[in-house]
């Protein structure tokens, strides 16, 4: 299993009807979790456990990652204080972009390329 897990999300933005659907849960769903509440974007919540996730995060711009890093300290001085932010400071839905998935993305990738070829026979002549 990889970095980003399991995915039903192109089935079902396949779909329509499916779409339609699932999506307003889909919201709902993220305003439950409390991350945008923190102050946390999605992609802030991923796992630096693993290696495709470090090797992405090396590849962030600097803006990038002090944007993460005042984002998680931000997140843990309120975790501390047991409070949310204050409401006009809460990461808003059109903002919780995906800034790091296609830099895992872009791993795997490279990962995957870089198995195919180191496990091709070389024939002499």
């Amino acid at each position: 299993m990889n970095a980003l897990g399991p995915s039903l999300a192109p089935y079902i933005r396949s779909s329509r009807t499916l779409k339609k659907w699932v999506t307003p849960v889909a919201q709902w769903y993220a305003d439950l979790m409390g991350h945008r509440r923190m102050g946390l974007k999605y992609d802030d919540l991923q796992a630096e456990e693993y290696p495709e996730v470090q090797r992405a995060l090396n590849r962030l711009t600097p803006r990038d990652a002090y944007d993460r890093a005042y984002r998680m300290k931000l997140s843990l001085h309120q975790s501390m204080l047991h409070k949310d932010l204050p409401k006009e400071q809460w990461v808003s839905a059109k903002d919780d972009v995906r800034y790091l998935k296609p830099h895992v993305e872009e791993v795997l990738k490279e990962e995957a390329e870089r198995a195919a070829w180191d496990s091709m026979a070389v024939q002499h002549k």
